[in-house]
């Protein structure tokens, strides 16, 4: 009997402990997982001339992570069940792709490093230095791209800081941070179609110069005509 009551004693406090750490376990959110959107991303079946090269695409360290960060009103990050439905650096990669290929009525856009038979025309290095928003804090974008022309040389270069408002749930803020990216995008097909057609101009004028350039034949057939050479007489004594 003693050993019973003991036994019973001991079993109590046991089946409290499970039930609390079985409550527990039922109580704790679900992971939920995001997937950065696309601005009305469209198919694209043009295929232009010119060879566009994205990339490299940098994200800064604190980016680099599963979790979807929150930004605090004291500036401060945390962090909750929320997280990336894959790498963040090729969402948004990826999405820059698709919107840029869009944008620009272009399928010959390849992200880097994946440059496999590609010549560019241009190439767009983009370094986003912040992407993030808070229940009670704005989307924020700051970044900076370099546009390079075909040599390698910068053609354009510009540093950006884009906010955008939001519900404040987390679906609307993704939203609107993949809202921030889209224009990101728009500045960086504007810039790439500026480039495209001062490259046609200068390849038109230099058409021009040669095609206006006088040929060898032309130059003989077109000379003047000189003053006619006597053949020198020949006197005899």
């Amino acid at each position: 009997m003693n050993k019973q009551k003991i036994t019973a004693a001991l079993a109590a406090p046991l089946l409290a402990l499970l039930a609390a750490l079985g409550s527990g376990c039922s109580l704790q959110q679900p992971t939920a997982y995001y997937q950065l959107q696309g601005q009305g991303d469209a198919v694209v079946a043009g295929h232009a001339d010119s060879a566009i090269l994205l990339g490299p695409v940098k994200l800064a360290d604190y980016l680099q992570r599963e979790q979807i960060l929150q930004r605090q009103a004291d500036g401060s990050l945390s962090s909750g069940h929320a997280r990336w439905a894959g790498s963040l650096d090729d969402e948004v990669g990826q999405l820059l792709l698709r919107q840029l290929a869009a944008q620009l009525g272009n399928s010959h856009v390849a992200l880097y490093p994946d440059r496999i038979g590609v010549r560019q025309q241009a190439q767009l290095v983009v370094s986003i230095s912040r992407l993030d928003s808070g229940a009670e804090q704005p989307a924020v974008l700051e970044a900076q791209w370099r546009l390079l022309d075909a040599e390698g040389e910068i053609h354009d270069s510009k540093v950006i800081s884009l906010q955008a408002s939001h519900a404040g749930d987390l679906s609307s803020q993704i939203s609107a941070q993949s809202s921030l990216l889209a224009q990101l995008s728009e500045q960086l097909a504007a810039a790439t179609k500026q480039l495209n057609r001062q490259q046609h101009q200068t390849g038109q004028s230099k058409q021009v110069r040669a095609d206006a350039a006088p040929t060898k034949s032309d130059k003989e057939t077109n000379r003047p005509a000189g003053k006619a050479v006597n053949e020198p007489e020949v006197y005899r004594f």
